[in-house]
């Protein structure tokens, strides 16, 4: 509020003919009892003044009202001075705020910090879970940049373990050597319909174990189809070719 502390100086000196230093006026925030945004405290401005605190502050309202186009309206509560400040200077502070690059940054930290979201997904196609993660996690790490930190953002391309060997397994059994191409779907989509075949066989599977008598535990771990998957996951991470 700059230019309320230079109004007000020069207030003083056109009414009372009298230069004052910046540190004579006190400029706080007006109290949400009271109308108004800005408030100039006046007790130390009568003793230049020579009057009332009451006249003091009205005489310096009229001035401001009259040469500062920001100022619309005063009230004065004892030696208080209240002012209403227009709505274009508030919108038009918060626009060029908005235009500054380093609104709402601090100075960096001297921390390091690493984020982790959203990878690939190699056994479906990604969905809005997916998306909503990925605004999550970006956010995050901005925040963080924002609040001084330098900040790694990483996801972690998860192509290997038991889920991508439910595909595989799926499509060596029923996918008669079916490719992106001759079947028109994405390679993200062809997987995770393997997947879902492999799901849907697997229950089978467990759901003839427990009419044996097995129990659902048991029926998932003795399952052929998840031996046959697990398997595979083992011969895989030895480095087995197929």
């Amino acid at each position: 509020m700059n230019f309320i502390t230079t109004a007000t100086i020069n207030a003083i000196k056109e009414l009372y003919s009298q230069e004052v230093a910046e540190s004579v006026i006190n400029i706080q925030e007006t109290r949400k009892e009271f109308e108004g945004q800005v408030t100039i405290v006046v007790f130390p401005i009568t003793k230049i003044s020579k009057k009332s605190p009451e006249e003091t502050a009205t005489a310096i309202g009229e001035y401001l009202v009259a040469n500062v186009a920001e100022v619309t309206a005063f009230n004065v509560v004892k030696g208080f001075l209240n002012l209403s400040i227009a709505d274009d200077y508030w919108i038009n502070l918060f626009n060029n705020e908005l235009l500054n690059d380093d609104f709402g940054k601090v100075k960096a930290n001297g921390k390091k910090v690493m984020v982790e979201y959203s990878s690939p997904n190699t056994n479906k196609p990604l969905h809005l879970g997916h998306v909503r993660n990925n605004l999550l996690g970006y956010s995050v790490a901005e925040l963080l940049k924002a609040d001084g930190y330098e900040v790694f953002k990483v996801n972690l391309v998860n192509d290997r373990g038991i889920h991508i060997c439910k595909s595989m397994l799926a499509w060596q059994k029923w996918g008669n050597n079916e490719t992106p191409e001759s079947s028109g779907l994405k390679g993200d989509h062809l997987v995770g319909k393997y997947y879902v075949i492999f799901d849907k066989e697997y229950k089978k599977e467990i759901d003839a174990l427990k009419a044996e008598g097995q129990t659902e535990d048991e029926a998932k771990k003795n399952a052929p189809l998840i031996k046959e998957a697990q398997q595979m996951l083992l011969a895989w991470e030895a480095g087995e070719e197929q």
